[in-house]
């Protein structure tokens, strides 16, 4: 049996008083894509922020290809897409090509030239994702969706074995939101990749997503698309804490 590419066991988090996260236990298994879904404000952020080693739980261990992850030394096993809209300045002057390229720092280094092979890795992660010919376009002049598909592409250049994406599709037009669904699916099913996607858009999600997992300071549900189907607005509105009304999602 293979062993878990995240495993989280009796996690809890807060903010000075604030119960943030609240015995959290749940695995990541190899191969899988999870979606992960929940309120705003609801700790999903923090989870990942654990993941990464980017905070410290107050108790409980997280483990990452199955090591306690402030010890993981090859942290490029891990890619990492946040939110462009809050963190990417569109005026940045650099070329698609220059924007991949800097997902291999730590294996560069700074203020040295890249390798034949450096170079042929990154033609290698914007060929994944379909993005050829713009190369040596600068990425202010690309829509929205194609940025996002360049981050993609930095994220991969170093061959991680989980992807993370923090909400990804927000402020991306319904047309390119299809298409970057359809470019995980490939990286999922064609590149073998593992993926942990943070997202709202449960209707397009469900379509691609092997489990799903329901957070709001504490785990409320944890199964498979068939599962969270099944689950009633009496459901969301306790996982939630308010009212929820379910929109069906009609996808061609």
């Amino acid at each position: 049996m293979k062993s878990p590419v995240v495993s989280m066991r009796n996690l809890n988090f807060r903010y000075d008083t604030r119960i943030v996260l609240d015995n959290i236990n749940f695995e990541i298994p190899q191969g899988a894509f999870m979606g992960l879904v929940g309120p705003n404000g609801g700790g999903k952020t923090t989870l990942i922020r654990l993941i990464l080693g980017l905070t410290k739980a107050d108790n409980g261990t997280v483990e990452v290809f199955g090591q306690p992850i402030q010890k993981l030394k090859d942290k490029n096993k891990i890619g990492f897409v946040s939110q462009k809209a809050n963190s990417f300045n569109k005026g940045f002057p650099a070329t698609v090509f220059e924007v991949v390229l800097s997902g291999l720092t730590s294996q560069i280094g700074y203020f040295r030239f890249p390798s034949k092979k450096h170079k042929q890795k990154v033609y290698h992660a914007i060929a994944q994702v379909d993005m050829t010919e713009y190369a040596h376009e600068n990425i202010g002049n690309l829509s929205g969706g194609q940025q996002q598909r360049i981050f993609i592409a930095r994220a991969l250049v170093s061959d991680p074995e989980l992807l993370i994406l923090d909400e990804p599709t927000v402020g991306i037009d319904y047309e390119h939101v299809r298409r970057f669904y359809e470019l995980l699916h490939d990286l999922h099913q064609q590149h073998n990749k593992t993926l942990l996607l943070v997202t709202h858009d449960t209707g397009t999600m469900t379509e691609y997503a092997t489990d799903i997992v329901c957070l709001n300071k504490t785990l409320h549900f944890h199964g498979n698309p068939e599962e969270y189907a099944s689950l009633t607005e009496k459901d969301f509105s306790n996982f939630y804490g308010h009212p929820v009304n379910l929109v069906s999602h009609q996808h061609s």
